[in-house]
């Protein structure tokens, strides 16, 4: 059995109704925690080299034959190759099918003009990497719980995820990844309460 050496290389808070990116090097594994539990983090992540490519759900869909993220799938780029692999995961449901709540949501649906939102928040963490006047790819939605019900139709209902738990994706080329902490608080999507969540970059080296 091979020991390992892990090393935290940055660890970034991301505030409730609030977006951070960061650079994610070939090699490394980034963990998303939900501190609290039952908090949705919608993320995205761009090729670092080429930010044309991005993980894209819709051709993850093609490329996986399934709407269902499981532990060893990979993160399928519009390229139609993966950028990460989902290495670990503690809590085994995620969403890849919504986009990301976004100005239009709350004005239309809610009735409300100024409410934070998952869009906005991706594109002002991406600014950091000179990617925020990029349009936002759909995101996967971490932690997110819906199903399909009788008649086939979409049902959303609050996180699975407790306190701690995570899911860690294993960089197979450098990417740049956004993560926004899901602003939605009226519907289940995050239990009706935003919280945080914590990214870490880890260097896992044998020893």
């Amino acid at each position: 059995m091979t020991v390992r050496n892990e090393t935290v290389i940055e660890e970034i808070i991301v505030p409730a109704y609030e977006g951070r990116s960061a650079r994610v090097r070939k090699g490394q594994t980034l963990y998303i925690i939900d501190v609290e539990g039952k908090q949705v983090g919608d993320f995205v992540c761009f090729n670092a080299e080429n930010p044309e490519e991005h993980v894209s759900p819709i051709h993850m869909r093609s490329s996986l034959s399934s709407i269902r993220l499981k532990q060893g799938d990979g993160l399928y780029s519009n390229y139609r190759r993966p950028l990460m692999q989902l290495a670990h995961d503690t809590v085994g449901r995620h969403d890849f099918f919504f986009p990301a709540c976004d100005y239009y949501r709350y004005k239309v649906d809610f009735g409300l003009e100024e409410h934070p939102n998952c869009h906005d928040n991706l594109q002002k963490a991406l600014g950091k990497y000179q990617l925020g006047h990029k349009e936002i790819p759909d995101p996967i939605n971490w932690f997110m719980n819906n199903a399909l019900d009788e008649n086939l139709d979409y049902v959303i209902e609050e996180p699975l995820s407790k306190p701690g738990d995570y899911v860690a994706l294993l960089a197979l080329t450098d990417v740049i990844v956004a993560l926004s902490s899901c602003s939605q608080d009226l519907a289940p999507v995050n239990a009706y309460n935003v919280t945080s969540l914590k990214m870490q970059i880890i260097e896992s080296k044998p020893v």
